[in-house]
């Protein structure tokens, strides 16, 4: 799991290959990957909108924007967790993704991107 903390706010993530979903003859190689949001800060932070960077080992290069993740803008007051699911599809069996969270303070509408740390999507057998 890669971990990154900006502002007090702590994003985790753990990425998974999906076989079930995946069909390497035909390139397409799909990853899911778990994100936890922890608020160590001690404001109530609001998440407005993701931004994503997505590396694929061919040349592909796609950028992701836009409102909340998973179709939602949580409010996370210090304390407390959010945690979701996405996924990714791939052309070749390796690639990587990172980006930012832009985050909303609830007290003083001060706004601040997040670091989500890189992290890399690996067809298992690559790694042998």
């Amino acid at each position: 799991m890669e971990t990154f903390i900006t502002k007090g706010i702590r994003i985790s993530v753990a990425p998974t290959y999906r076989p079930e979903q995946s069909s390497p003859e035909e390139e397409k190689y799909v990853f899911s990957y778990e994100i936890i949001i922890e608020n160590r800060s001690s404001h109530v932070v609001q998440l407005r909108r993701r931004h994503w960077f997505i590396f694929d080992s061919v040349g592909v290069r796609r950028e992701v924007e836009g409102e909340g993740v998973v179709g939602e803008q949580p409010t996370l007051k210090p304390g407390e967790k959010f945690k979701y699911e996405s996924w990714c599809p791939l052309v070749s069996g390796v690639g990587k993704m990172h980006g930012t969270f832009l985050m909303e303070r609830e007290d003083t509408g001060e706004t601040f991107n997040v670091h989500i740390p890189e992290f890399h999507l690996i067809f298992p057998i690559r790694m042998n």
